[in-house]
């Protein structure tokens, strides 16, 4: 039976179970993303965002309201990922700034913990958007509101169930608000993570059996972090029989050729890794297996045993797999200790530089640059507000510029930017990695770091930039047709070019970029790309822009066959 109030227990269980719900229906959301691009990660970025914090409010022993608003509030902030996830940690903060003075949340302090949610959000946005996450939440929070106006006294369970049932009827319409939904055919993306997140908490609220444990939710590998994946021995998951067992029989009885061959045949039956060594009248076994015993029991047919010996190999993976993670922790602490104490000995710099980067060919050519340090992200995995804290702490410098280089990383760059302590930080919202190319370029050493904020803004206004990838599902946006497979040329703004090959559809795009004012067209080639397709490109860019200098450079980016910038 329900309660009228929640208590932080109560409020625990229905936050985890908020989180777990959204977990499970991450990829669906997913799905709901407008550009039918194989990085579509709204569910994934908000499923990280919340698991951070449930992480946090999981580990908490004794629950107290205090406790558990500190628990959202830090690790959502904190593990923020991507626009949705960034609006989302806002959401939870301005709720948690609301009930962190209570010790229950009654039904009035619930509508203003909605009420405050929705005001910090909006204003965690520079350029707040209708048709989205924060319309959603606008729409259950003034639903809240008005339930209470009506009845002062309306149960809990009947004004969640109401606030979920009218955020559900302005998620559909969101298409109403947002064209470009309407023409997807969708739904918004972030509205609908949230409304998983409300509708798991009424769950637990309900008293319905969810699982609570929470476990970090997993971060797409990197390329390097693949291939090191890929070279590994064995995993846990591999070992099929999981005792390694060993003995020799003391033979009391007739031992044949053909006993031996039963025999293993029997082992061959109840494990692998067999190795059976007959000597004059002693046996030799070796076997792996889920049942030792039964073995043993076969071996004892046959004579007494001696020099027994059983290992437990999971166990055994399991503890090196330990020890290999203390190593690797004690080197890296050893490591980022060093690094602390080379900046403290080191000058401090007068300006440093963070990038996001994607792609071996890219990072090496931010390092050219002089970019300090790169967090590797981009499209495929959006960093967290803590990934680039992180980076805030490791440059040594007075004055640190970021340069997000996605739109969809701009948000938790700006939420670093507010955290961080003792430090002069200097957001370039850079939604390409062309244009993060042209601000550093743009940095001048002899002017203070004001001026140069202004004037990489500037001339990143100035670079347009087409992305070749492919369609990963069916769709009609504005007056293209897409189908799953085919080539698209994506552009700051919209799908500039749909084919299905990759160089009439690079050629298309680069055209609709291609202005009377352009002098320069950068080609970035991926890691699906070799150098002479590339090169073949490029030919045909410079036959037909004969007055444009045309640059090609080894990008190494997954999923984006090219990146092409016009300037």
């Amino acid at each position: 039976m329900s309660v009228n109030t929640i208590d932080a227990s109560l409020c625990a269980r229905m936050f985890l179970a908020g989180a777990k719900n959204l977990e499970a229906n991450k990829e669906w959301i997913n799905e709901l993303n407008v550009f039918p691009v194989p990085d579509g990660d709204t569910g994934t970025n908000m499923t990280m965002t919340i698991m951070a914090a449930a992480k946090e409010v999981a580990a908490i022993e004794e629950m107290t309201m205090d406790r558990f608003q500190k628990a959202i509030s830090s690790g959502s902030l904190r593990g923020a990922r991507g626009n949705s996830g960034v609006i989302l940690s806002q959401l939870f903060r301005g709720f948690t700034k609301v009930i962190r003075n209570v010790d229950e949340i009654t039904t009035s302090v619930l509508a203003a913990a909605f009420q405050k949610a929705v005001e910090t959000a909006y204003k965690a946005v520079m350029k707040p958007k209708e048709g989205t996450i924060l319309t959603v939440a606008k729409g259950a929070a003034e639903k809240a509101a008005k339930l209470l106006e009506e009845n002062p006294e309306i149960g809990m369970e009947e004004l969640i169930r109401e606030v979920i049932a009218c955020a559900e009827e302005v998620l559909a319409h969101t298409p109403d608000m947002l064209p470009v939904l309407k023409e997807a055919g969708v739904v918004d993306s972030g509205g609908q993570g949230l409304i998983q997140v409300l509708k798991g908490a009424f769950d637990a609220y309900c008293g319905k059996e969810v699982d609570y444990s929470v476990e970090p939710a997993a971060v797409p590998l990197s390329s390097g972090e693949r291939a090191k994946e890929n070279g590994k021995e064995i995993s846990e998951a591999d070992i099929r029989f999981g005792y390694c067992t060993e003995f020799i029989i003391m033979l009391e009885k007739e031992y044949t050729e053909d006993t031996e061959r039963e025999f293993k045949s029997f082992l061959e039956s109840i494990g692998d890794s067999i190795v059976v060594v007959s000597d004059d009248d002693i046996v030799k076994v070796h076997v792996h297996t889920n049942d030792p015993g039964l073995a043993i029991q076969r071996a004892l047919t046959y004579g007494s045993l001696t020099k027994m010996k059983i290992d437990n190999m999971r166990e055994e993976h399991h503890e090196r797999l330990i020890r290999d993670a203390e190593k690797i922790a004690a080197q890296q602490k050893e490591q980022e200790e060093k690094e602390k104490a080379a900046r403290a000995e080191a000058p401090e710099k007068e300006t440093g530089f963070i990038s996001v980067s994607i792609g071996d060919g890219i990072a090496d050519i931010f390092r050219d640059l002089g970019v300090d340090y790169l967090i590797e992200g981009g499209q495929t995995m959006n960093p967290s507000t803590e990934d680039m804290l992180n980076a805030i702490e490791k440059v040594n410098a007075k004055n640190i510029f970021i340069l997000p280089n996605n739109k969809n990383i701009i948000l938790a760059a700006n939420q670093a930017k507010a955290m961080a302590e003792d430090r002069n930080v200097y957001v370039i919202p850079t939604t390409t990695i062309p244009q993060g190319i042209t601000a550093i370029i743009n940095y001048v050493a002899e002017k203070d770091p004001e001026e140069n904020a202004r004037m990489m803004e500037e001339e990143i206004g100035r670079v347009k930039t087409g992305q070749l990838t492919y369609a990963v599902r069916d769709t009609h946006i504005e007056d293209k047709v897409i189908h799953a497979g085919d080539i698209m040329g994506v552009g700051d703004h919209a799908i500039l070019a749909v084919g299905n090959d990759i160089d009439p559809v690079a050629e298309e795009t680069v055209a609709l970029m291609v202005d009377e004012d352009t002098e320069l067209i950068s080609i970035y080639y991926g890691e699906d790309m070799h150098k002479d397709e590339a090169e073949n490109l490029k030919q045909k860019i410079e036959n037909s822009y004969p007055d444009c200098d045309v640059e090609l450079n080894y990008g190494g980016q997954p999923i984006y066959y090219y990146i092409i910038s016009v300037e």
